[in-house]
C-alpha cells in the first residue's frame, strides 16, 4: 500500500469514452494494417530502373554496335550480327546497311531490350525524322535523293568544326558535285581506313576504296556516319556562297575560299601550327 497525502489530488484512472475507445481501436487497426502492408510492398513486383544509351552525332555504325554490346552486356559483335535479323525499315538504296540511319539520340535500356529491338528503335526514329516533308522537299530541291542527303549530312557532321560551319561545308560539297570535282574530303578516307585523324598522307589519297573521294568523283556509296538534325538541315539548306575549299586552321577558325592559291596558304598555316604543336 502507498500512503497518499491528503493534499494530493486523487489519481484518475484513464477510462476512454466510447469515442475515445473507437479512436484507439482504429489506431490499433491501422498500425496492424501498416505492419502487414509494408512487408507486402517489399515482396511486391520490383519497379525496373531504366538506364539510357547515348548515341552522339557522327558516330559510325561500328561504334554504335560496340556501344550497344557493352550496354547490353553481350558478346562483342552481337549487335552487328543482329542487323541481318532485325528487320530494319531501311530505304532500298541502303542495301541493308544501317549506316546513317542509327539516329543519334538517348535511348532507354531495360531488361527487355535486345540488339534487334534497339536497332529497330534507332532506324524507326531516323526514318521518321528523315521522312519529314521539309527533308524530302529539300532533297528534291537540291536534285538528290533523301539517302544521298543523309550521305551529304554525314560528311558535313564529320567535317564541320562548329555547328555554324555546317551550312558552308554543305555548300562546298554541293559546289564540287555541281562542277564535277572530286570531294577530296579527309573524313571519307578516315571512314575507309576505320580511323579518325587530321593527318592525311599522299599515300592515303591513293588507296583503292569507293570511299576515296580524292580519286573518285561523286558521293561515297553510303553515309560515313550517323548525322544529327543540324547536319541534315545544313544538307538541305546549304549556306549560299562560291566556296570550293576549306580547312580548319585552328579550333573555331575554319577558312572557306573559292581560290586554290588561298587554300594552299591556309593549308600551309594549318601544317605550320600542327608542326609547332607537335614540337612543343
Amino acid at each position: 500500500m502507498v500512503n497518499q497525502s491528503p493534499d494530493t489530488p486523487p489519481r484518475r484512472t484513464l477510462r476512454p469514452a466510447r469515442r475515445g475507445r473507437l479512436v484507439l481501436l482504429i489506431g490499433f487497426v491501422l498500425a496492424v494494417a501498416a505492419a502487414v502492408l509494408v512487408p507486402l510492398l517489399l515482396r511486391g513486383p520490383k519497379v525496373e530502373r531504366v538506364h539510357p544509351l547515348v548515341v552522339p552525332e557522327g558516330r559510325r555504325a561500328s561504334q554504335v554496335y560496340g556501344a550497344v554490346d557493352r550496354t547490353l552486356a553481350v558478346a562483342s559483335g552481337t549487335t552487328e550480327k543482329a542487323v541481318g535479323t532485325a528487320d530494319l525499315p531501311l530505304p532500298a538504296a541502303a542495301k541493308g546497311n544501317p549506316e546513317g540511319y542509327l539516329f543519334p539520340a538517348t535511348y532507354p535500356i531495360t531488361s527487355d531490350t535486345t540488339p534487334q529491338s534497339l536497332l529497330r528503335y534507332m532506324v524507326d526514329t531516323a526514318v521518321e525524322r528523315f521522312g519529314a516533308d521539309h527533308i524530302t522537299a529539300g532533297a528534291r530541291r537540291n536534285g538528290v535523293s533523301v539517302y544521298q542527303t543523309v550521305t551529304i549530312a554525314s560528311i558535313v557532321q564529320a567535317e564541320a568544326d562548329t555547328e555554324r560551319d555546317m551550312g558552308k561545308v554543305a555548300r562546298v560539297i554541293c559546289n564540287r558535285l555541281d562542277r564535277g570535282m572530286p570531294l577530296q574530303m579527309d573524313s571519307t578516307l578516315n571512314y575507309a581506313l576505320n580511323r579518325s585523324t587530321l593527318h592525311t598522307t599522299t599515300g592515303d589519297t591513293k588507296i583503292d576504296s569507293p570511299y576515296n573521294s580524292y580519286e573518285r568523283k561523286g558521293l561515297p556509296p553510303t553515309p560515313i556516319g550517323n548525322p544529327g538534325e543540324q547536319a541534315m538541315v545544313a544538307a538541305i539548306t546549304p549556306t549560299p556562297g562560291p566556296w570550293l575549299y576549306f580547312v580548319t586552321v585552328a579550333p573555331g577558325d575554319t577558312r572557306f575560299t573559292s581560290s586554290y592559291t588561298e587554300q594552299q596558304r591556309n593549308v600551309e598555316e594549318f601544317n605550320r601550327r600542327r608542326r609547332s604543336a607537335s614540337g612543343s
